[in-house]
């Protein structure tokens, strides 16, 4: 096999998207044999794109088809798991958007039958494709920045307007999207905070909710977390605010990353802070420092990811994200809802059967909206609009 046979559940924005950049020639080693959803618009349009895979209103009669042997999962995020678990019945490899899912408890289910297939499962983060993150990445990894001190993430540039919000409507809603900035912009965010930085032992998260917009999600959230070792993060991160930024600070003992306006700042001491905090005389003097600093065009990061997921099932390559690290960036919302709703800390791993109760009194006693179809957005702006943006 020269090539993975790639179906794609979902048409909208972000499959139709997938589906064009893969017909355009974008991922070599992949023909976009079939697409399936349940809006007959979308199917047309997909028609459009692709007018040599076949369409399907049933995913299910996709799966069945014979027509794959893998997936690609673009669809609203409580549906991310149950279709995955399909595949994985039929031993389908599947690539899914983000985030894994709504609750943790879902995407461990998901984990497992994953798992059991034994089959390729991997998660569309592509800003792990970024160099600059990759190369904070293997800088705290190896150990040069030493014991790590702090992560402080600015993230505020994911603006939205109520337009976008009454685009749909499973958005904005708990029933339907299952939250808001933490579980629809940001995941690509808190990916990258546990890849480089880890997983905290607890957070406390100060949610606002329909703070900018006509919703009942969260648009405005910052988050505090505590490390084992002492270390602590803070990450910030709103679509109610414009211009924003997006700077990330990562502290250690022996120096510090700055990553902002696609530049990576690498200041090193040249004696560890805490050896020079206790030997020196003065009070005022501060190390030695070296500086480096990086930058690298980046690239879209959807076929690079999608590039991956084929050589992984047609070679055997390692996978930048591995479908199960989508648990991490959830658990870390899912503890920022909890931690919000019950005005307390809240520890990791999350207590599940406490984030359920609340969840489900939300979807429970959620309001149905009127919304207005907005025209189809252009195919070609659609993965632009999930790059890193400084």
């Amino acid at each position: 096999m020269d090539k993975i046979r790639l179906g794609i559940i979902g048409v909208g924005n972000m499959g139709s998207g997938h589906l064009k950049g893969i017909v355009d020639g974008l991922c070599p080693n992949i023909e976009a044999a079939a697409y399936a959803d349940i809006d007959p618009a979308k199917l047309e349009r997909a028609k459009g794109i692709a007018p040599n895979a076949k369409g399907f209103a049933d995913p299910i009669e996709m799966l069945d088809s014979g027509l794959v042997d893998s997936v690609l999962i673009a669809v609203p995020h409580y549906d991310h798991p149950t279709l995955a678990i399909e595949c994985f019945k039929r031993g389908i490899h599947v690539m899914t958007e983000k985030p894994a899912g709504v609750y943790t408890s879902q995407v461990r289910e998901m984990n497992r039958a994953a798992d059991e297939a034994g089959v390729v499962f991997a998660i569309m983060f592509n800003q792990r494709s970024n160099p600059l993150f990759a190369r904070a990445r293997e800088i705290v990894a190896g150990g040069q920045l030493g014991e790590l001190k702090r992560l402080v993430w600015i993230i505020t540039n994911w603006y939205r307007t109520q337009s976008y919000y009454d685009s749909g409507s499973w958005r904005a809603t708990w029933d339907g999207e299952g939250g808001g900035v933490l579980l629809n912009q940001a995941p690509h965010n808190l990916d990258l905070w546990q890849w480089i930085f880890g997983m905290p032992e607890r957070v406390r998260a100060f949610c606002s909710f329909g703070k900018y917009h006509r919703v009942a999600i969260e648009d405005d959230v910052t988050i505090y977390g505590e490390y084992k070792n002492g270390a602590t993060s803070t990450f910030i991160t709103t679509t109610g605010e414009t211009p924003g930024t997006n700077r990330l600070e990562i502290s250690g003992d022996k120096g510090k990353l700055v990553l902002e306006d696609g530049i990576l700042k690498w200041t090193k001491l040249k004696v560890p802070e805490r050896e020079f905090c206790f030997t020196c005389e003065s009070g005022f003097a501060t190390p030695e420092t070296e500086y480096e600093e990086f930058t690298a065009k980046e690239e879209d990061g959807h076929p690079i990811l999608l590039n991956n997921f084929a050589d992984a099932i047609l070679k055997g390559t390692p996978l930048i994200a591995d479908g199960r690290e989508g648990l991490n960036s959830l658990m870390l919302s899912n503890a920022a809802y909890l931690s919000a709703w019950t005005d307390d800390w809240a520890k990791l791993p999350v207590d599940e059967e406490a984030f359920m109760s609340h969840l489900n009194r939300l979807r429970a006693s959620e309001k149905k909206i009127d919304f207005i179809t907005p025209p189809p957005e252009p195919v070609e702006s659609l993965r632009e609009r999930w790059r890193v943006r400084w």
